[in-house]
């Protein structure tokens, strides 16, 4: 098929026809079946009855962990205990009467009243390997039989940072077979919200995409400092096709970590946490500014992870220090000193609204004296920020409809929103969603959604669960549908 018609879509509220051809938007108008019938010559026209459906621009998660997501679906979901002992208890009550390891995915232990420890696990499992992973992949805690298999030797049985971003390398190599087709899985679910694209941050080699099958979304694969220099000796550029990968894979930014999380309180931050210290400063400005000269003189866009304000700082700091190009990831916590810099310098503020939402509590205790300085999306957009959502996944559902609903309204329960003075317009929101595009327009290419009702009208009549329960009808990536309803 070289060409569809979506007959009868509602766009900008008004009912039209759009063709498609060629991977991109040949017209937006009134009965273009008769146009349709003048592309001949490029293959047959499919029309489809779209029936008034919703017309939007494909969706774009900016920030997804990919293969940990895939693996974190078949984890066992430990994210609503609220201490360890309740961690335990629900591994037990999943754990079957396989012997094999045992992951858990998502635990939270910012507000737990003790902390994460092996000896919690032993008790419920002294013989059987169990490895837990945190919601924010910033920590991996494990009992004493994955400690021997995994030379873990730390006496908690929790690493953070680097050495838990290893260990869940390691354990998570389930083989390339089967890691393949998790992947491929994910990426039709992301499809079937409306995502068309998204940028992948995951710990590993972009060239294991070139054992892959077409994924159902684009990707950009990111590329981490550990193989910076082999993509440079590989002439490879932000934007280039990902060598021997299908089509849809090119090459994306390159990943820097400047600090840690607020989850495990290694965000480094201005000011001191009340259990002491102030986070970990992973990348020093000696360290981060060479690395994005490399990158940069090589055409390399960056993504420079920075939570605390701090690291914010030395994040901006560096991008002003050496001109690179890309975006600053997460952004939790910004001096208003530094909200204007984001214009300034052209760094993209690339945030996952969900974050605030589920961290509401923990910013409250472990922020005390910083909060007012969270998640400020309303001033960044006020400061001229070009602003990217994404979910983190597997941090928060591959879901932008989530991202959305949570970047409008700060609350997933019966609270009131959190700090709703932050809160993003509709519309803003949801640009941001699809990678900056607002509209369907001539030229545009292919990667449109179509939704079951007007995302404005859904919001006004039903509040953010409303958009949550957005109703995806069909996702078409290039003129091809990734996904249709119903099939």
């Amino acid at each position: 098929m070289s060409a569809l018609l979506l007959h009868e879509v509602r766009r900008r509220g008004r009912v039209v026809d759009v063709l498609l051809a060629g991977g991109r938007v040949v017209a937006v108008g009134d009965d273009l079946r008769a146009a349709a019938t003048g592309l001949d010559p490029l293959g047959d026209v499919e029309v489809v009855e779209a029936g008034g459906a919703v017309l939007l621009p494909g969706l774009v998660d900016a920030h997804v962990h990919l293969t940990q997501w895939a693996a974190a679906r078949r984890r066992v979901d430990v994210l609503a205990a609220a201490s360890a002992a309740e961690v335990a208890d629900v591994l037990a009550a999943a754990a079957g009467t396989g012997g094999d390891l045992l992951v858990g995915h998502g635990y939270r232990d910012a507000l737990w009243t003790r902390p994460a420890h092996r000896d919690v696990l032993d008790a419920r499992f002294p013989d059987r390997p169990v490895l837990v992973v945190s919601a924010d992949l910033h920590a991996a805690w494990v009992n004493s039989a994955a400690a021997r298999r995994f030379g873990v030797d730390d006496p908690t049985g929790v690493l953070r940072e680097a050495p838990a971003m290893r260990l869940l390398t390691t354990a998570g190599d389930v083989g390339d077979a089967v890691l393949d087709r998790w992947v491929a899985e994910a990426t039709a679910a992301a499809a079937a919200r409306g995502v068309t694209g998204l940028v992948d941050l995951e710990y590993a080699p972009i060239t294991a995409w070139a054992r892959r099958e077409r994924p159902a979304v684009r990707v950009e694969a990111g590329v981490w400092t550990d193989w910076l220099e082999e993509a440079v000796e590989a002439g490879l550029r932000t934007g280039d096709l990902v060598p021997g990968a299908p089509g849809r894979v090119r090459v994306g930014p390159v990943k820097f970590v400047v600090d840690g999380s607020l989850g495990t309180r290694t965000a480094f931050c201005r000011e001191e946490y009340p259990s002491g210290g102030h986070g970990v400063l992973r990348l020093r400005p000696e360290e981060l500014e060479p690395g994005l000269r490399r990158a940069t003189s090589h055409g390399l866009a960056v993504a420079v992870h920075a939570i605390g304000d701090d690291a914010v700082r030395v994040a901006l700091d560096a991008f002003e220090a050496t001109a690179a190009t890309g975006s600053l990831e997460h952004a939790q916590q910004v001096h208003p000193q530094d909200l204007p810099r984001f214009a300034r310098l052209g760094v993209v503020a690339s945030i996952q609204p969900r974050h605030a939402v589920d961290d509401r509590d923990a910013v409250e205790r472990h922020w005390p004296t910083g909060a007012g300085r969270a998640y400020p999306y309303a001033a960044l957009l006020a400061a001229g920020a070009q602003l990217r959502l994404g979910s983190d996944a597997p941090v928060a559902p591959l879901d932008p409809w989530d991202a959305v609903a949570s970047a409008v309204h700060r609350s997933v329960d019966e609270r009131d929103p959190w700090r709703p003075d932050q809160h993003l317009p509709l519309d803003v929101a949801l640009a941001a969603a699809c990678g900056g595009r607002r509209d369907v327009h001539v030229g545009d290419r292919a990667d449109l959604v179509l939704v079951a009702d007007d995302p404005a009208r859904a919001f006004a009549n039903g509040g953010a669960d409303a958009l949550r329960r957005t109703e995806v009808l069909a996702t078409v990536l290039g003129g091809e549908f990734t996904h249709r309803a119903g099939t």
